[in-house]
């Protein structure tokens, strides 16, 4: 299953007054991550998995975070009454986890296990510090099914695009708040793995040739890297790869055509 919950930076016409003045932070990656859902998509049509998004900026209510979190909603709502915000939970908070619940369900049902890719992107610099990566993989070190898919996707992308930064577990550790840790606790390690994707955003402002050949790169490796992952866990319930195996495959490192 692919999921984006960073896809977008719309503010529903209620909750507008919240935002007055607040344009450039809704544009800013404060609002939403961009390119994340250009890149899930991409993913989800590339493996024929579910997609799971949001275009609601993360400001009116992260969904990557758990209800109580204290930065679950944008100030000027926090300081709103608690009607307000029980009913933007309502409106968009849980029927956005319901919905990932239930493709993630369907797919173990179906396979006894899903794999669960979150795509995000971070910002280049924050607080002054510059981060020094450009591909992020965010897992728990604890679940040897993450471990084991995250080292060698890394592997992977090392050989197949030396020239890219590669890190796990940054810029955020992985075992935090969000989505994936909210399924943890709900499946076992052997029906869930679940994989928080960050791309570094300088590739997303590059645009153009560079930003999809770095697309290509990140589906080329993962399907690589699936490929690999079912051969060596040996499942009962093998992955479904027809799509992926006969993914077209263009040079990582070239101009896609």
């Amino acid at each position: 299953m692919i999921s984006c919950e960073h896809g977008g930076k719309r503010i529903p016409a209620p909750y507008r007054s919240f935002f007055l003045g607040q344009e450039g932070l809704l544009n800013s990656h404060r609002g939403f991550d961009p390119g994340a859902l250009t890149l899930a998509r991409e993913l989800a049509e590339a493996f024929s998995a579910p997609l799971v998004f949001a275009t609601i900026s993360r400001l009116l209510v992260d969904l990557n975070r758990s209800v109580g979190h204290p930065r679950l909603h944008f100030e000027s709502l926090r300081k709103a009454p608690a009607s307000a915000r029980q009913a933007i939970l309502t409106r968009y908070y849980a029927p956005y986890r319901a919905q990932a619940e239930k493709r993630v369900n369907q797919a173990i049902a179906s396979c006894g296990r899903v794999i669960h890719i979150s795509s995000h992107t971070f910002t280049p610099e924050l607080d002054g510090r510059v981060r020094n990566a450009d591909i992020g993989l965010l897992y728990d070190p604890a679940r040897p099914g993450e471990v084991a898919l995250c080292e060698r996707w890394r592997a992977v992308l090392h050989a197949n695009a030396p020239h890219l930064v590669v890190r796990r577990n940054y810029p955020y550790a992985g075992k935090g708040d969000g989505l994936t840790r909210w399924f943890r606790q709900r499946l076992t390690p052997e029906q869930y793995v679940g994989i928080e994707l960050e791309i570094n955003q300088k590739h997303v402002a590059k645009g153009g040739p560079p930003w999809r050949a770095l697309r290509l790169a990140i589906i080329e490796s993962l399907r690589q890297t699936l490929l690999d992952f079912a051969t060596r866990t040996a499942e009962p319930h093998p992955i479904n790869l027809a799509k992926a195996g006969s993914y077209r495959r263009w040079p990582i490192t070239g101009t896609p055509p």
